[in-house]
């Protein structure tokens, strides 16, 4: 989290929020986009790129670990963020 904290506002990363829309209007890191987990598994070609890396975050960091796994599965280059949304109050 350290790490992506860092490179926000300095570099361009492609970071989603995997929470409900819900919870992303609520208060999201600044920069990602939302995509709910149940869109992204279900039709991942219609939101990822395989050329491209994606940071990948939930409230916890359990959820986006392990959607991030069943992307890497499929061929998609997936960070998970360690920690998620909460770590990231944290430390801000």
């Amino acid at each position: 989290m350290e790490e992506l904290v860092s490179k926000l506002g300095h570099e361009n990363i492609n970071l989603i929020d995997i929470r409900d829309k819900y919870k992303y209007n609520i208060s999201h890191i600044e920069g990602a986009i939302n995509i709910p987990s149940n869109y992204l598994i279900t039709n991942p070609g219609d939101y990822l790129d395989k050329d491209k890396t994606y940071y990948l975050y939930c409230y916890n960091g359990h959820i986006s670990s392990d959607v991030s796994l069943e992307l890497n599965y499929l061929g998609y280059n997936t960070k998970n963020v360690l920690g998620g949304y909460n770590y990231y109050l944290l430390i801000k």
